[in-house]
Parts: C-alpha cells; sequence; structure tokens
C-alpha cells in the first residue's frame, strides 16, 4: 500500500474523513520521515455523527485499508476524532425506524458490532479525541479504540436499557469494572468528562483548545517506537488480559519470537546501550 492507493481508496468513504499526517518526525535514530500518523474523522456533523449504515460500512473499508497500512508500516498510529460539536449521538433512529422486521434490526446490530470490533482489531494504537458527547454507539466507538483523550465538553451516556435494548455489556466493564458499569447501564445517566477521567473512562482531559496538539504529541512518540514491537505488544494486551496467566505467557513469548524474527533487535540494543550510556 503506497500513499497514492491509499489516497485513492480514502476518498471513497461517504461518512467519514480518511487522511494522512504529513508533519515529519524524527525516528529513533535521528532520520526524518513520514509520520506514520492517519486521522479518522466521523463525518456526519448534520445528523450529529450519528451511526448508520453507511457509516458502519464506512468504518469496515477504513479499518481494512488501515489494516493494509500496517504492513507496509505507511500508518503506525490513528487518531479517531469527529467534526461538529457531538462526537456521535449513538444510533441513527431515523434509519431504525424505517426498519419493518426483526431480521433488518438483527442485521443492522450485527454490522455496528463488526464495525466496532475491526477498529479495536486494528494492530496500529487507536487513541480517540473526544470533543462532545458520546452516547450508545459513540461510546462503543470510543471504547473500542486504545485510549481516549477527551476535553470538557465531552460526557458519555449508555440509554440502552432505557431505549428498550441491549449493548455496551462487554467493552464498558472491562474499562470500568463490573458494579460501575451496572449502574451506568441500568441508570442512563450521564457522565460527564471529570467523572470519566476520575472512573478510567479517558486517560487524559484537556483544555479543549490543547486536545489536538496533545493528541498529535502523543501519537508521534507512539509512532517513532520500533512499529513491529509496538503492535506486538498491543496484541499481546488484548489477547492476554482474556487468558490465565500461563496463556497469556505463552502469547507474549510468541510475540517475543516473532519481534526477533522480524526486527533489527541488535540494532536496539546497541541504541539503547548508547542512549544509557549518555544519561548523565
Amino acid at each position: 500500500m503506497n500513499l497514492q492507493q491509499f489516497s485513492e481508496a480514502a476518498a471513497g468513504l461517504s461518512t467519514l474523513r480518511l487522511r494522512l499526517d504529513h508533519s515529519g518526525i524524527a525516528s529513533e535514530r535521528g532520520i526524518a520521515s513520514e509520520s506514520g500518523i492517519a486521522r479518522l474523522s466521523l463525518n456526519r456533523p448534520a445528523q450529529r455523527n450519528a451511526l448508520n449504515r453507511a457509516m458502519c460500512e464506512d468504518l469496515l473499508t477504513a479499518c481494512t485499508l488501515l489494516r493494509q497500512c500496517a504492513a507496509s508500516n505507511l500508518v503506525r498510529v490513528v487518531l479517531l476524532d469527529a467534526e461538529g460539536p457531538v462526537f456521535c449521538a449513538g444510533a441513527d433512529l431515523k434509519e431504525r425506524q424505517g426498519m419493518h422486521s426483526q431480521a433488518e434490526v438483527t442485521a443492522r446490530r450485527q454490522l455496528a458490532f463488526d464495525a466496532y470490533a475491526a477498529l479495536e482489531a486494528l494492530p496500529q494504537p487507536v487513541i480517540a479525541l473526544l470533543q462532545g458527547p458520546a452516547v450508545g454507539s459513540g461510546c462503543e466507538i470510543a471504547g473500542a479504540c486504545d485510549f481516549i483523550l477527551a476535553s470538557a465538553g465531552a460526557s458519555f451516556r449508555y440509554p440502552e436499557v432505557g431505549w428498550g435494548t441491549i449493548g455496551a455489556t462487554q467493552r464498558l466493564p472491562r474499562m470500568v469494572g463490573k458494579r460501575l458499569a451496572k449502574e451506568l447501564l441500568y441508570t442512563g445517566r450521564l457522565v460527564e468528562a471529570s467523572e470519566a477521567l476520575r472512573i478510567g473512562l479517558i486517560n487524559q482531559l484537556l483544555e479543549q483548545d490543547a486536545l489536538p496538539a496533545a493528541a498529535l504529541a502523543l501519537a508521534q512518540r507512539i509512532a517513532a517506537a520500533p512499529p513491529l514491537a509496538m503492535q506486538l505488544t498491543k496484541r499481546c494486551l488484548d489477547q492476554g488480559m482474556d487468558r490465565d496467566r500461563a496463556g497469556a505467557l505463552a502469547i507474549e513469548q510468541q510475540a517475543i519470537a516473532e519481534n526477533l524474527a522480524g526486527s533489527d533487535w541488535q540494532g536496539a540494543i546497541a541504541d539503547f546501550g548508547n542512549k544509557a550510556g549518555n544519561t548523565p
């Protein structure tokens, strides 16, 4: 996957914007390069970025494209944000009102589940930037990312039970714990940004004006690391957390072997030794 192929494929997305960040970074060996950062934006601001079928399909397409870019290291980190004042108002209820059978609703829910799973399964780290409210499906999109940076205008609400449906029962407890997840799902109450930071829904709470620069700086730091080691570390964390200790350690041992076979580990050790030797 090269830059031209990436740009042509990204141009076909109707509900998302996907582009590369072209700012240069210094690699670990001091060589200027492309940033390795992609920006993926929910782009239905007039509909408050409500998740409809087209957006689900675009998310699947974008994730396929980003996965291809991981193999060539064209994209090493993904920043996910949203156009407009609302991150995502949840599922598009107007679309839902046009469904007349259980099969239609089930198929539509499965498509959303597939989109969340594809985002979560990306080999690159994915950082969500929340500038405004996330409701229902918006919380699932953000929760499928590796971590979340937010401004004071961000909030979370899980209204599924109150709307007579079911959702967010798996990612939310893994982020905040089972008891608190039950409270948030049973009540559907609003979680403001300050509380979201306290309970672990978000990693950093920033001023609105500072959010883009802080996210870019964090992405640049991640992108500067050896990409294979980064991807394998993510895989170990994601797969190992649902295994017993022995199974999780086996995943890590396999990742170590893959990293040794596919990276310049001797050069990395030499670089580390040089840096350590220069430390006062």
